[in-house]
């Protein structure tokens, strides 16, 4: 399948300062991709590279096969099919819902802006709304009516540059989800760029995790949280914590918490010292164990309880527990090992 979008190791500077430096990716027709990292990592920067507002130093970036910037040349935004939700909504407070929707649908005839401007209001689920003014919606109202108007007029690709930061966690969590599947019932093609992993896990199909201008993995969302091809992915995807250990086979580690065996085998030679990635979810509770921790921390999440757990050797380990099984700071719990997979990096 040929990429709808495609970008080949461009490079943008901003100030005297390289800003984004070897970055390569490609979406595929009717795929969500989600640029993903933390502030300054250079995401929107890309975004906006990729809408036109920004040149590019080197390399290149193609919608449907045609060249839309190289460097010292660039196709003008409004030429390339884009759509973009932008963080603040970008609605104009003078205009009603219907036509601020209806804004970029220039060369339709009244009776063609109507029907859209109803159907996209149908799609995100705000019919009757098209008489009010973005003053009277709530955020998440407004978040739903700039979706409707970016995606108005068809674009070949949707941009969304931290579309959900202004929204309570809750709200974020399901309007990721609707947008997501209003996207896929409509087969639009979209990259996301969001320093939250939650929303990035949300709406992606594939998501590149970027530091330093640089994306260090692109992945699914699975093998992002299980297969973290680096120390940086595996501390800034998901909790864990990392415990040293002993190489005893390719895919077998010793730990002190027990011995751990996955399906990847690592090249480096028996006995090497190795650091092991544990996630809360490998760590149970087994009140028959002879392994103990001491409780030093806890947070109540409604059906679990994230604890804290100090090891006899001082080393600390966070673990997942029912919530009925209830803990108190300073008391003493059996856990046992439940990995079913083995993230190792030498040291």
């Amino acid at each position: 399948m040929a990429a709808l979008l495609d970008i080949k190791n461009i490079e943008c500077h901003y100030q005297g300062q390289t800003i984004i430096r070897e970055l390569s990716f490609h979406i595929n027709q009717g795929d969500i991709a989600c640029l993903l990292g933390p502030s300054g990592c250079g995401k929107t920067t890309a975004l906006r590279a990729i809408a036109g507002f920004e040149p590019i130093h080197s390399g290149s970036i193609s919608l449907r096969d045609q060249k839309v910037s190289s460097p010292g040349n660039m196709l003008a935004p409004e030429k390339r099919k884009l759509g973009m939700v932008f963080q603040d909504y970008a609605l104009f407070p003078h205009l009603s819902v219907y036509d601020n929707i209806a804004f970029g649908l220039r060369q339709m005839g009244k009776a063609g802006k109507q029907q859209r401007a109803d159907e996209l209001l149908a799609l995100v689920s705000l019919e009757g709304f098209g008489k009010r003014y973005p003053h009277e919606l709530s955020g998440g109202q407004q978040q739903r009516i700039a979706l409707a108007r970016a995606i108005a007029s068809k674009p070949d690709l949707l941009l969304l540059d931290e579309p959900f930061s202004n929204l309570d966690i809750d709200l974020r969590e399901k309007l990721a989800h609707k947008v997501r599947n209003i996207l896929k019932s409509q087969g639009i093609t979209a990259l996301l760029v969001t320093h939250d992993q939650q929303e990035a896990f949300a709406l992606g199909d594939m998501v590149g995790v970027m530091n330093e201008g640089r994306i260090l993995q692109w992945d699914t969302p699975f093998n992002l949280y299980h297969e973290p091809a680096n120390h940086f992915v595996a501390n800034f995807i998901g909790q864990g914590i990392f415990l040293e250990g002993t190489l005893l086979a390719p895919n077998l580690v010793k730990t002190e918490i027990g011995e751990i065996q996955g399906d990847r085998a690592y090249p480096w030679p028996i006995n090497s010292n190795v650091e092991v990635l544990i996630r809360p979810d490998d760590i149970v509770p087994a009140s028959d164990s002879n392994l103990r921790a001491e409780v030093v921390d806890k947070a109540f999440k409604g059906a679990e309880i994230m604890y804290t757990l100090k090891l006899s050797t001082g080393n600390r380990v966070l673990s997942l527990f029912p919530s009925h099984l209830h803990h108190t700071v300073g008391e003493q719990v059996g856990i046992r090992i439940a990995a079913d997979h083995l993230v190792a990096f030498s040291t």
